[in-house]
């Protein structure tokens, strides 16, 4: 049994058509995983019939959109035949000594409240299972049984799921991916508001450290794991020439992060339309570094002609860490992710018409150009790399 929550804020209409595209998005994660189901939709849950109840689980709790899901028994809304399945259930997990409780809820008000279902189902197993104490407060085992108008349901435990929106319900978007921390993060935080996501990664060369491509396209991969059955494209562009013309021309370095945002902005805004996205994700967090300055922000942000959208903007490092964790991106030891280009001191409050300056300077235009032409293309499919286009996309 699989739960969603937002999609009850959304009128009849769209809350059909995502609970539809949900339905999808969970057929083609069991597909991928060569796992045949059935499903059943009644108000509020999805039931999921299959041979492998623990697997299936494990799958459909890392879908966007879904907020837990449990491996349940099915029975009648007789509370006789619900007590009996949860002695079943509860027999093999709760032993003589622990603490207990029943949470129980009716989908309607008519017969027996939850409250007496509760009592009963608790009752029994209290009178078949020796020496258990009653704790609503903090048991060591719970055991949930739910009257709707399907029946009964039964169940003992809720894998948490990510929550959000289904994924493609929002449209695409381009999210500039590092070898970092944040940009994954952001990434996932836009897929799980129902983005569908291309990753564009800037590959700086010889200027970036031995294993910074290397790391990106494991970022990509990775996040490939939360779009099961979905590939998941990613657009490699050669920014060499970018910091090759800086350091040609003398770009005093203090300007050099700034230029580069911009830069990585201007060849994302050339590449939606190709893309399919409506919107530019980035890993930006205000103060973080020099380049995310409020005033910098301000900066970079004039060289974009489509909307930026930046999930960590608010969060603390910690914070980030912390989903990177939990979503399967962090990495302790990522080896040599040095950028050979950022300046012992950087600019915080740089000025819109020196950088416009330097830009004309370096030959912006052809350098976004070469950029955007020199592309090549990768695609991950769950947690695999599967496609690799070596060389060049003409416009």
């Amino acid at each position: 049994m699989a739960r969603y929550g937002e999609l009850f804020l959304k009128s009849e209409p769209v809350k059909r058509h995502f609970i539809g595209m949900l339905l999808r998005n969970i057929r083609k994660a069991l597909g991928a995983a060569g796992l045949e189901c059935r499903f059943e939709t009644p108000r509020g849950r999805i039931l999921i019939y299959g041979d492998n109840p623990d697997r299936i689980a494990g799958i459909v709790s890392r879908i966007f959109g879904i907020v837990d899901v449990s491996t349940c028994l099915r029975t009648s809304p007789d509370p006789e035949e619900m007590k009996r399945a949860a002695l079943a259930l509860a027999s093999s997990r709760l032993k003589t000594g622990m603490s207990f409780a029943v949470r129980a809820k009716r989908q309607h008000k008519t017969g027996m409240d939850s409250q007496e279902l509760g009592r009963v189902i608790g009752s029994w197993l209290y009178e078949h299972i020796p020496g258990l104490t009653v704790d609503l407060d903090d048991p060591a085992y719970e055991i949930f049984a739910e009257v709707r108008d399907i029946g009964g349901l039964v169940y003992d435990g809720r894998l948490p799921g990510p929550g959000g929106l289904p994924w493609g319900t929002q449209g695409r978007v381009l999210v500039l991916l590092s070898a970092g921390i944040d940009s994954p993060v952001a990434s996932w935080l836009a897929m799980k508001r129902g983005c569908e996501v291309t990753s564009l990664y800037l590959d700086a060369g010889r200027w970036a450290g031995a294993d910074v491509t290397a790391a990106a396209i494991e970022n990509h991969r990775r996040l490939s794991l939360w779009c099961a059955g979905t590939p998941l494209p990613m657009v490699i562009a050669d920014s060499e020439p970018l910091y090759d013309a800086m350091s040609r021309q003398k770009v005093p370095p203090r300007y050099r992060c700034v230029i580069c945002k911009r830069f990585m902005l201007r060849v994302a805004g050339r590449l939606m339309e190709h893309e399919g996205a409506l919107a530019v994700v980035t890993g930006e967090n205000l103060g973080q570094v020099a380049s995310q300055t409020l005033a910098n922000l301000g900066v970079v942000a004039d060289a974009a002609s489509v909307p930026v959208l930046r999930p960590l903007i608010t969060f603390d490092k910690e914070e980030t860490i912390a989903i990177a964790r939990g979503i399967g991106t962090f990495v302790a030891k990522p080896g040599d992710l040095a950028c050979r280009a950022v300046p012992k001191m950087p600019a915080t409050a740089a000025g819109l018409k020196e950088v416009l300056e330097h830009e004309q300077t370096v030959g912006i235009v052809d350098l976004v150009d070469h950029a955007v032409i020199n592309c090549r293309f990768i695609t991950a499919l769950d947690g695999r790399i599967v496609d690799q286009i070596p060389h060049v996309r003409g416009e």
